[in-house]
């Protein structure tokens, strides 16, 4: 078995600002249909929310944790499936749960929080949950990350660009409602961009590691979404608040992880081959679960019709 622990992917300085750039476009688009009155719906009826956001940002990175440890023979590819754990939605969560007749306006409210908290809560999971095993903790020492420093990171990359979304929707809001739509569809190619690179450039190593790389991945992610289903379902909320919050939960920001990656670990194997896989079975798994609420729906329907 290829050492992936010891194998790094090279990745100029002009390349990486590129796809932080990229990313940067992709949490612009999805700002530009955040509103204040999201955030005040999430205030007003605040249930949903907070059993999505605790389910998403405590339980799925203590959950991750053992999988991770259990499932991943090398400790980089258990410190990747710890870092896309911690980190927020992803940008195609509200196109998913659209699909699936799900609450959009949750989810869209959940990215939204989800991802101004990432800035405490992706680096402080990280740093946790990675510090807890020998194996990755050691990892963690090699490049002396500072929790601080990868706070700063996801706020430029984030915040940023979420801030600048928001505020062309308040300012301009005929010309937001234009773009957001065209903006939806480019996040689609862009987020692509994003894994065709890391394909690319974690080639190797995907190639490497792909045999072991595959189950890890499969089971964190498919926590990931039953997580979000259980917890809604404990809660008693509505069926399609409970779809809403089992795909926020689900679907997770690998384009960050992704870039995470090469800034602070140089692009070590595991952790790159773990989060650009990630992005494409994500995906995979999501309009899977898609698929699932839709055969619901229509053996439901025809129930309904006697």
């Amino acid at each position: 078995m290829t050492d992936l622990d010891s194998l790094t992917i090279p990745f100029d300085p002009e390349s990486l600002l590129l796809l932080q750039v990229v990313l940067g476009i992709i949490m612009y688009g999805v700002a530009l249909e955040l509103t204040p009155d999201d955030f005040r719906k999430l205030v007003r009826d605040p249930r949903g929310p907070i059993v999505g956001l605790l389910a998403q940002c405590v339980l799925l990175p203590a959950v991750a944790f053992p999988i991770a440890i259990w499932s991943s023979p090398q400790p980089s590819m258990a410190l990747g499936l710890i870092l896309v754990a911690a980190c927020p939605g992803g940008a195609l969560s509200n196109l998913l749960t659209a699909l699936a007749r799900g609450r959009v306006g949750l989810s869209v409210g959940m990215s939204g929080v989800s991802t101004l908290l990432a800035v405490v809560t992706t680096p402080l999971n990280f740093a946790f949950w990675g510090s807890l095993h020998p194996s990755t903790a050691a990892l963690m020492r090699d490049v002396a990350l500072d929790p601080l420093d990868m706070g700063r990171a996801v706020a430029v990359m984030l915040l940023l660009p979420v801030a600048g979304g928001m505020t062309t929707t308040t300012l301009f809001p005929a010309f937001s409602a234009w773009l957001a739509p065209w903006m939806r569809r480019a996040s689609v190619v862009f987020f692509a961009g994003i894994v065709t690179v890391g394909f690319a450039l974690a080639w190797r190593s995907f190639l490497a590691g792909i045999a072991v790389t595959f189950l890890p991945v499969a089971l964190v992610n498919a926590a990931a979404f039953a997580l979000g289903w259980v917890c809604a379902s404990l809660a008693g909320l509505q069926e399609d608040e409970r779809r809403a919050v089992c795909i926020e939960v689900g679907i997770q920001n690998s384009g960050l992880a992704l870039v995470l990656v090469f800034t602070f670990f140089d692009g070590l194997g595991g952790m790159a081959g773990v989060a650009t896989w990630w992005g494409v079975w994500h995906l995979i798994a999501g309009f899977a679960v898609v698929g699932l609420f839709r055969l619901r729906d229509r053996r439901a329907g025809r129930s309904t019709l006697g």
